[in-house]
């Protein structure tokens, strides 16, 4: 198989848990039959909710082959200049979705795989668990509960309309076009992005014990955030390297934050929930439905190492940030750039899973392939 157009419909039924932007790459991708289940009653709860999503290169590549798909975000995209930002919603890229699904338990057998929904049983030939950090099927997977744990930090984040700053002096520039500005001081890092009138940024009340004393951008968009905004306060949590993505007899596979939560620091978490989607489908599409366990096991082997290199990310920008000597970076202002390795951004998931496949299921078949 090679990457390109997409080759006709396998049949492999596919329940895909959660309507994260991983699942729907799997939704996306129509070579198999998803079914994708989201808790939440409707598109409004999204909209109502949002955030900052990064797309590098090893993830953004894959939208530009989907058959209409950068079709549909530019239609829903602004681009800043200077650098290639495209800021835009995922809730409006117009994705059949089945809400006010809640999804209660997984289980398995040796020919399908199903989930208990609203009190009844929902069976494909595979599940996917994409439901994030704290993800049922996690349970399944590992054998037992998974408790996610702090990080020690934690994102204070609003949004509210532009035209409540439009007049301020200080900050009022940053509604007259498209704008995203980050700040970076001692043990903390300050973001803030426009878009339709919305915006992202980080709390209020208590956010202003944290940034005393830095510039008057940040304290004033701190205190004119309106008093009706939705604020939301989120502590950021971790988990230890899983053992494995996939349940005992491959018919379940956790992908995105359900197998390997990110901190926004590492700015690769929908970048490699992305490319657990395509490797994940194109697995399943290269065996067909004859062998989905191989195909399944396939996509963790080809994954487990690379997302977990790529997590470490996170925690060395961190703390290249955060525990800044700032006298140092006075003298030397690039020591503070965010570091982008050429084995991250430059890397084909779907080049890579075409080429490697076939010899991780021949040392699979052959018990010679470990994690």
């Amino acid at each position: 198989m090679s990457p390109g157009p997409r080759h006709s419909p396998t049949g492999i039924s596919v329940i895909i848990v959660g309507a994260g932007f991983a699942c729907t790459i799997e939704s996306l991708l129509r070579r198999h039959t998803p079914i994708i289940l989201e808790k939440a009653s409707s598109i409004t709860e999204f909209t109502r909710f949002g955030d900052i999503i990064s797309f590098d290169p090893n993830g953004a590549r894959h939208l530009a082959r989907w058959p209409g798909v950068l079709t549909a975000v530019y239609k829903v995209a602004r681009q800043t200049t200077g650098l290639d930002f495209i800021n835009g919603h995922r809730g409006e890229l117009g994705v059949e979705i089945r809400y006010g699904k809640r999804v209660t338990d997984y289980w398995e057998d040796e020919e399908k795989a199903g989930v208990v929904v609203n009190g009844e049983d929902m069976f494909a030939d595979i599940v996917v668990a994409a439901e994030s950090v704290r993800s049922r099927g996690r349970k399944i997977v590992l054998g037992f509960d998974d408790e996610p744990k702090s990080s020690g930090y934690a994102v204070y984040r609003s949004w509210f309309s532009g035209d409540a700053i439009r007049d301020n002096p200080v900050i009022g520039h940053l509604v007259q076009g498209d704008s995203h500005c980050g700040l970076i001081g001692p043990d903390l890092h300050f973001l803030v992005s426009n878009l339709k009138g919305w915006w992202e940024l980080i709390g209020k009340e208590d956010c202003l014990k944290y940034v005393e004393g830095w510039g008057s951008i940040v304290q004033e968009i701190v205190r004119w955030t309106p008093k009706d905004a939705r604020l939301i306060h989120d502590k950021l949590v971790f988990h230890d390297a899983l053992p494995t993505f996939i349940s005992p007899k491959r018919r379940i596979a956790m992908i995105g934050d359900a197998a390997h939560p990110f901190l926004p620091t590492s700015i690769q978490g929908a970048s490699q929930s992305i490319e657990d989607g395509v490797v994940l489908a194109a697995c399943l599409e290269l065996p067909g439905k004859t062998d989905i366990p191989i195909a399944v096991q396939a996509y963790e082997r080809l994954r487990y190492e690379r997302v977990h290199e790529a997590q470490a990310t996170g925690v060395k920008t961190r703390e290249k940030w955060h525990k800044a000597n700032w006298d140092e970076i006075a003298k030397t202002p690039q020591a503070i750039h965010l570091t982008r390795e050429s084995w991250l951004l430059d890397f084909d998931a779907e080049k890579d899973c075409c080429k490697r496949y076939e010899g991780v299921v021949k040392d699979l078949q052959g018990g010679r392939a470990h994690l």
